[in-house]
């Protein structure tokens, strides 16, 4: 039996039974056993690959589709590019490398990941040093805190399918 699981049980019997979206939330997301927490789960070494990984356009149509919709906004000032899950900061390291050849486009940019892993953090860190340091955030709304009324883009590339969720069904009572 391992920590997490150790954990989990003994949770269960303080608190008594807990819904899957807690179960995902501890799993994950643990200060000391999450699997996020410690570890790079992506690539060859990892458990999983996701398309930033496989192919650098991938990032680069991204980054060409925030400079579009910048330009489409009539190159606002300053605009909050948001990515949920991050991972190792790859979408965004080939994102950027497109933005910047509209002129202008990086330096609005104020660059927020949306991480709780410091494992990744540090990678993310040294992948993106090039280009514009990022502004780390647990909670999302942290970042709407910060951004105000100016203008918002976010990316999210297999983020949703990693955090706990909640199952509601509607019934004739309610």
């Amino acid at each position: 039996m391992n920590a997490l699981q150790k954990y989990l049980i003994k949770l269960i019997k303080v608190q008594g039974p807990i819904s899957i979206a807690a179960f995902m939330a501890e799993a994950l997301g643990n200060k000391q056993h999450g699997y996020y927490m410690k570890q790079d789960p992506f690539g060859q070494g990892g458990d999983f690959t996701t398309a930033p990984e496989i192919s650098q356009m991938f990032g680069e149509i991204i980054g060409l589709w925030q400079a579009n919709n910048w330009l489409n906004m009539g190159r606002p000032e300053t605009i909050h590019l948001i990515e949920l899950g991050p991972g190792r900061g790859t979408l965004m390291q080939d994102a950027l490398r497109s933005m910047k050849i509209v002129p202008g486009l990086l330096d609005a940019v104020t660059l927020h990941f949306v991480e709780t892993s410091p494992a990744l953090r540090r990678i993310q860190k040294k992948n993106l040093q090039a280009y514009i340091k990022p502004i780390w955030h647990n909670r999302i709304n942290e970042v709407l805190d910060v951004a105000g009324g100016e203008p918002i883009f976010v990316i999210a590339n297999e983020f949703f399918d990693a955090l706990p969720v909640r199952q509601f069904q509607k019934t004739e009572t309610g």
